[in-house]
């Protein structure tokens, strides 16, 4: 077939897709195709008019079946579904999920269309606007066409607010330095919705509990000057006196255990207690009354505002003890302008016991399954505590690249204690919406790798968790405690070793203890904003103030031990920065740097295995294995076995950008670019090459892929098929391997595509 003959096949594919849309029509209706709209004349300016059409656009109803490439596949799927017998499988999940009806012309109201056209462009300021509205037949297909033609925009030429002496004006007064009305701004009827509400919102923070936007408005004033209007501010004659008044808090009373239908709401005397401002009604007495105190912001004679009243609901939230949080305050019977705040608090279960099968991937980049055995108690010692006590049990496989059955079996035990506020000999006072915690830990893991050594992990940590705002976040471990011992270690483990002495670190016994931080900072979750961004900075500590009072130094033999083990000493410190650009609704460029460096010193000549940079695998350099990059040039295949991959550092640094787009409903698609490497800060002379150098970036490793991503709302599946461009361990001059890229050879494929399947992003 030439290329003619292929080209003439398409088109008629082509146009028997687009006609088979339309023979599924009822009897006299037609396809809506969409809508064209002109915005004409000369009154405004070019990037008005842009401005303006897009907007207009945006208000258009219906929107017609979504197309790709002029075709209409959502409509086309629905039609040859045909009508399901029941409302359940594979017919009815296919028209009812994936499928989209057809939009009607006869949906189309033409008058109605263009009356909501001309008063948006008259609620934005063009008052003199004229607008038409038409349709075009096609066949069985109709299109609606519109023409606006907005007069000239009339612009603020004064805001004024209220002038009497009254309380409620003069507050409203107060609001004014930050107006969103301005000077020499367009008129706009949504901007002075707005005002009203931002008004609104800092009349409540002054103690007006009664007031409501409705009871403000915004006279306009078109008769001063040539396309100009004043606006002018007042508070409506028929709003009521309450809400012209601001108010205090009078009695706070709390019910920790209510349940609707019961009563809970009248209690006996002594079921009544007094704790310092608050009345706490509590008759199983479930809860200390400290509790409330701590997180409820509202004391007696405060004055009234809306961000002390959304934090105390917030913490009480925030607690994890309740399953249902409810406010409500009234007038208090008592002389001035007071209220009484109650708060109704249905506890959740107080223990439960939970199990879940997880599939997960790992900080090392190995993929698996882990079975978890939970137990919480919420209220563990009366204070809001939580204890958890939890076993688990999984395995974990490299899929990427070569794996030979080195798999590795975890099993363990964890026990958590949070406490809802800073267990301290200091008295700490958070501002936050969010309850400052306290959490200390104690842990036990074993973990096999199969044929080769069995490790055994204890570790207990204590330290402080709290939320500066939704956006910030500290984690300060005043301790952290980790010890670990080999065990089973085999013959065919200990035959790596002989050949490659840096193995041995690996099984070595460690024993980790000193404070971490970490910092996170984050505001991904406003999906509104074009550019979000991802802030994670960790230090980590470990035996600093003991190295220094023992006066240990490892290069003069003056090792210190804790039970019989070399205590590690080293500073450890890791960003993780990554930014999103969002470039449509279904698509993005996300990308991410991090750097890392840790330092031994005093006790230790080098970073705890377990302490050190690892990279490449499924959430890091996808084109190459785990843990079989670098340390800088070194080619670490040049020593070890296939499947023993354990290459690590003391410096980090890994760049990752990818673009995400949606393919076509739950399936997504990427393709990315990965780089980075790490390196050793000592020479080491069983490793040439790792040492970090001034010229570090000929000896970045980069590869690059596509994956798709099957995105399921409860669970995302990951698959990346990455390769290779530049290997740092080949000789200088051959790094970039981009002209040996052959996907059509075998052996190229064998060698150099590795498949990634994970769970979730990778970052």
């Amino acid at each position: 077939m030439n290329k003619s003959h292929l080209l003439y096949f398409l088109f008629l594919a082509l146009f028997a897709a687009s006609c088979s849309n339309t023979k599924y029509l009822p009897e006299g209706e037609l396809l809506y195709t969409g809508a064209t709209l002109k915005v004409e004349g000369n009154e405004i300016s070019k990037k008005e008019k842009k401005a303006l059409k897009t907007a207009l656009k945006d208000i258009l109803r219906p929107k017609p079946n979504s197309t790709i490439l002029g075709l209409r596949p959502k409509l086309y799927i629905y039609n040859i579904a045909g009508t399901p017998k029941k409302e359940k499988g594979f017919r009815y999940w296919l028209k009812t999920k994936v499928g989209e009806p057809p939009v009607l012309y006869s949906k189309v109201d033409l008058e109605y269309s263009k009356s909501v056209l001309q008063n948006f462009s008259e609620n934005s300021g063009y008052f003199n606007t004229k607008t038409t509205a038409d349709s075009t037949r096609h066949g069985k297909k109709a299109t609606a066409e519109y023409s606006v033609k907005p007069g000239k925009q009339y612009k603020i030429r004064e805001v004024k607010f209220p002038t009497d002496s009254s309380v409620i004006s003069s507050a409203v007064r107060r609001t004014s330095r930050r107006s969103l009305l301005k000077k020499d701004n367009g008129y706009s009827l949504d901007i002075i919705k707005l005002e009203r509400i931002r008004i609104d919102a800092r009349l409540k923070e002054k103690g007006f509990y009664y007031f409501n936007p409705d009871y403000l408005k915004v006279q306009v004033d078109s008769t001063v000057a040539d396309h100009q209007v004043d606006l002018i501010v007042k508070v409506k004659e028929e709003a009521p006196k309450l809400a012209e008044i601001p108010y205090k808090i009078n009695k706070i009373i709390v019910y920790p255990n209510f349940s609707i239908g019961s009563d809970s709401l009248k209690p006996n005397y002594n079921s009544i207690k007094k704790y310092n401002d608050f009345t706490i009604i509590d008759p199983e007495n479930l809860f200390k009354p400290r509790i409330f105190d701590r997180t409820l912001y509202f004391k007696k004679e405060d004055l009234y505002n809306r961000t002390n009243h959304n934090l105390s609901l917030n913490r009480l939230v925030n607690l994890g003890t309740f399953k249902f949080v409810k406010n409500q305050f009234k007038p208090s019977d008592t002389l001035g302008n007071y209220l009484d705040a109650y708060y109704y608090l249905t506890p959740l279960p107080k223990k439960s016991l939970r199990l879940e099968v997880l599939a997960k991937t790992n900080s090392a980049n190995y993929t698996g399954t882990e079975l978890n055995i939970n137990w919480s108690n919420r209220n563990a010692f009366r204070g809001a505590e939580l204890l958890t006590i939890s076993a688990f049990g999984g395995i974990e496989v490299q899929v990427s690249g070569l794996n030979n059955g080195f798999n590795v079996y975890r099993f363990g035990t964890e026990a958590n204690l949070v406490w809802p506020r800073f267990v301290s000999p200091f008295k700490f006072r958070s501002s936050s919406g969010f309850v400052p915690k306290t959490k200390a830990t104690l842990g036990y893991e074993f973990q096999n790798r199969l044929k080769l050594y069995s490790l055994q992990t204890f570790k207990g940590s204590f330290g402080y968790l709290w939320k500066a705002s939704e956006k910030k976040e500290h984690l300060l471990n005043i301790t952290e405690i980790t010890y670990a011992s080999p065990q089973n270690v085999t013959s065919l483990y200990q035959e790596q070793i002989a050949g490659n002495p840096s193995l041995g670190k690996v099984i070595e016994k460690q024993l980790i203890f000193g404070p971490t931080y970490s910092f996170t900072y984050t505001n991904t979750l406003e999906k509104r904003r074009k550019n979000t961004f991802y802030y994670k900075g960790t230090i980590d500590l470990a035996g600093n103030i003991t190295g220094l009072a023992t006066g240990a130094n490892i290069k003069k033999g003056d090792t210190i031990k804790v039970f019989d083990v070399p205590f590690s000493q080293f500073i450890k410190i890791e960003n993780d920065f990554r930014h999103y650009l969002k470039l449509g609704p279904d698509s993005q460029l996300a990308s991410r740097i991090i750097v890392g460096a840790g330092f031994a010193y005093g006790n230790s000549n080098e970073l705890p295995f377990i302490k050190q940079f690892f990279i490449g695998g499924t959430n890091s350099l996808r084109a190459f294995r785990a843990r079989s990059i670098g340390p800088g040039s070194y080619d670490g295949s040049a020593t070890a076995s296939s499947f023993l991959a354990d290459q690590s550092g003391d410096l980090k640094l890994e760049f990752n950008t990818e673009y995400r787009a949606k393919i076509y409903g739950l399936v997504k698609g990427a393709l990315f670019i990965d780089a980075g490497n790490i390196w050793l800060l000592h020479d080491n002379p069983e490793k040439p090459g790792a040492k970090f150098s001034k010229k570090f970036m000929n000896e970045i490793a980069v590869g690059a892929g596509a994956g798709l991503r099957f995105d399921f709302s409860f669970l995302i599946l990951r698959t990346d098929l990455a390769f290779p461009i530049r290997k740092p361990y080949l000789p200088d001059g051959q790094r970039w391997v981009l002209d040996q890229i052959n996907f059509g050879n075998g052996t190229w494929r064998k060698e150099n595509l590795v498949f990634n399947l994970a769970i979730g992003y990778p970052f």
